[in-house]
């Protein structure tokens, strides 16, 4: 059983057709990088598969299980969690408390628990606080559990953004371009992580990435796209020589 799979998964804008009849499983344990162009449709497989878009045709499914019509709220439920390009965190709030948010879909205590602060909302509060604790520990975040979003540089983000997805627990996690942004360092430092999460952490992943030695570093399988349409899959070697992959980059 794949952990994902998507069946002729298509998208189409009016006349445009970001995704043509798409088809790819990603193993469990697999690291699959979806590789391309600029406009190839890599990031609307994304949100397809968040349930961001809706699919003009083609099927969804996660651990064999049809998600082609669940809402975007369950997606995380089900155990899929997403990066984005554009980093999306609060703020205002220090990084533990963005960390603590993935841990929202985990929380089994009602409104009016909470308010009375009952014993089984502080066993709660407890068990979320070590799993983001592990987290800020796999990542090295220490020396910025307490400081404020808004005060932090771009690559340090970066990292607070995948440790967010993390805390949910995720089977399957989307990372959306991950080394974008960062320099040699951070790119080095994110590989060996990408790595980690599959070798230490048993989670599947599922990346779109520009930065073609990462790629090659982490990577098990690559897909290529362009214009909505897989030009190629296979090994990362096999498919960066492959002579559409070529024409696409450097043109004929």
């Amino acid at each position: 059983m794949s952990c994902f799979r998507a069946e002729n998964l298509s998208l189409h804008f009016g006349g445009l057709k970001a995704v043509d009849s798409v088809s790819f499983a990603v193993e469990k344990g697999e690291i699959l990088s979806i590789i391309g162009p600029n406009g190839a449709g890599k990031s609307s497989i994304f949100n397809l598969i968040s349930r961001l878009y809706e699919p003009t045709s083609g099927k969804l499914y996660f651990e064999d299980q049809d998600i082609t019509a669940a809402p975007p709220y369950d997606i995380a439920k089900l155990g899929i969690a997403r990066t984005f390009q554009n980093i999306e965190l609060f703020e205002n709030a220090t990084v533990l408390s963005n960390l603590l948010v993935g841990r929202h879909r985990h929380s089994t205590t009602t409104l009016w628990q909470e308010l009375l602060f009952l014993p089984n909302v502080r066993r709660d509060e407890k068990a979320h606080r070590r799993r983001v604790e592990q987290v800020i520990d796999f990542l090295d975040l220490a020396a910025h559990r307490d400081k404020l979003i808004s005060g932090l540089p771009y690559g340090v983000r970066k990292v607070i953004e995948l440790a967010r997805a993390l805390c949910t627990e995720p089977k399957l996690i989307l990372l959306d371009e991950p080394s974008s942004g960062l320099n040699v360092e951070e790119t080095d430092d994110m590989s060996f992580w990408i790595r980690d999460m599959k070798t230490e952490l048993g989670i599947t992943v599922l990346m779109v990435e520009h930065d073609m030695t990462l790629v090659n570093r982490v990577s098990d399988r690559v897909i290529a796209l362009n214009y909505g349409r897989v030009l190629a899959m296979g090994a990362p070697a096999e498919v960066q020589a492959h002579p559409d992959v070529v024409a696409a980059y450097l043109g004929t």
